[in-house]
């Protein structure tokens, strides 16, 4: 039986989470490249659904295949070498058949994939448009690492303007490896370069590729949530081989090109896609040109966030509770954590001018973030803030987490060492903790 039919109030509540991305998404372009081993996995159905799901909220869809392990099926069966010069294929007369025939089979796979509209399923009452032609411009490779790579090509030009049209009238375009050039020559290219230069070209709100071999992980096996364009080169050379480390380049210079969010997630996870997309933290990484995280100053803007984030807190007793009257009043003193638009921590600085001292409050960080460093990011946010206003020391009240701010160079004191307008304030009934450091 299905989890959520047993649980209607988890259901509901991941419905409801979904809801803003929704709304986020829709009339938003996305471009989904995958390679031709994600063809051929059992699940590979699973994936058109949730293709399916994207195109019914709304999401403009761009798909970009690949075809390696289908052209080598075709080339082995007919006795025909593979060659490669530099990571490229090396595309003969005879290998290029191989492609067409590999192009068109999987082609018509997909579209028929996508046409299905069986009842008690996914696609039930689908009505998918597909849109397959010659948007891709190329040209030859030509001499690469001494040897002529014959027909296989380097994308030349996107006809952006043609598929910006079929995705606007409802169509999911469907983009094949194959480049065509002025003089009617076809050449064979690879997944990653048209799927970059396709997001780019059409100015994508995203880019995704989902990876056939290996993980989002890094040299020591370690998952990498998030990276800037920058990060992304810097650390490709480190990386295990696999599907990530093909990719990254390309996720870089996509991002560099105008791609506000470029994704690239592991197809061995069950609904890679929708988690990534779905949820907060997402399961994948994520490249951008510039960081998506950052600590800064409140503005009035952020009282709404800075509610959800306190009010658990307050309920269960671990922060004294605040109105929006009194947030509002109060917002220049604090400072949050905005992850990809979504506040995710907070916390204030209450600063006792007079005896050159300040009290740190309401640091809060959401359940889902926890295990980032937030916390300590906004502390020494919260510390470099006082230092800038010429305070000598910082102290805390708390309830719950005395040890955390002890292990982070805090000492236990009392109530009588706060500043005398603090002290006056001090709640005996909640017998908060004090502790202090000196800056």
């Amino acid at each position: 039986m299905n989890a959520h039919a047993t649980d209607p109030a988890a259901f509901i509540e991941w419905f409801r989470a979904a809801a803003p991305y929704i709304h986020a998404f829709r009339g938003k372009t996305f471009v989904i490249a995958f390679g031709g081993d994600t063809l051929l996995r059992d699940d590979f159905v699973d994936l058109i659904h949730d293709v399916n799901l994207l195109n019914a909220i709304g999401v403009r869809l761009v798909l970009v295949h690949g075809v390696r392990p289908q052209v080598e099926k075709r080339l082995q069966q007919r006795g025909i070498e593979s060659q490669f010069t530099k990571g490229l294929r090396v595309t003969d007369s005879d290998a290029l058949a191989c492609v067409f025939d590999a192009v068109g089979s999987v082609r018509i796979e997909i579209e028929t994939l996508l046409s299905l509209g069986l009842p008690n399923t996914p696609m039930a009452g689908a009505e998918i448009r597909v849109a397959s032609g010659n948007y891709v411009i190329a040209q030859p490779a030509g001499v690469v690492g001494g040897i002529d790579t014959q027909f296989t090509g380097q994308v030349r030009k996107i006809n952006d303007h043609a598929i910006r049209e079929r995705v606007a009238d409802g169509d999911i375009v469907l983009i094949s490896p194959l480049g065509y050039s002025p003089t009617g020559e076809v050449f064979n290219l690879t997944l990653e370069e048209v799927a970059t230069a396709t997001a780019i070209a059409i100015q994508a709100d995203k880019l995704i590729y989902l990876l056939d071999g290996g993980d989002t992980i890094d040299g020591k096996g370690e998952r990498i949530d998030q990276l800037t364009a920058a990060e992304a080169q810097k650390i490709t050379r480190s990386l295990p081989d696999g599907d990530m480390k093909l990719y990254l380049p390309h996720a870089a210079r996509a991002s560099k090109g105008g791609v506000p969010r470029v994704h690239l997630i592991c197809a061995n996870i069950e609904g890679a896609l929708l988690m990534e997309l779905f949820t907060h933290g997402g399961v994948g990484t994520m490249v951008t040109k510039e960081s998506v995280d950052s600590v800064r100053p409140a503005t009035i803007d952020d009282v709404g966030g800075i509610l959800q984030l306190i009010e658990p807190l307050e309920a269960d007793g671990t922060l004294v509770r605040r109105s929006r009257e009194r947030l509002e009043q109060e917002i220049e003193q604090f400072i949050v954590n905005e992850y990809d638009g979504r506040l995710v921590g907070c916390v204030a600085l209450y600063p006792f001018a007079d005896e050159t001292s300040g009290e740190m409050a309401c640091l809060a960080v959401d359940p889902e973030y926890r295990d980032g460093g937030r916390g300590e990011a906004l502390l020494d946010a919260a510390l470099k803030q006082a230092k800038k206003d010429g305070l000598k020391q910082l102290f805390v009240l708390t309830t719950r987490t005395t040890h955390w701010f002890i292990e982070r160079g805090f000492n236990l004191a009392t109530p009588d060492d706060l500043p005398a307008a603090r002290k006056e304030m001090y709640n005996w009934q909640r017998r908060s903790k004090v502790l202090a450091r000196a800056l």
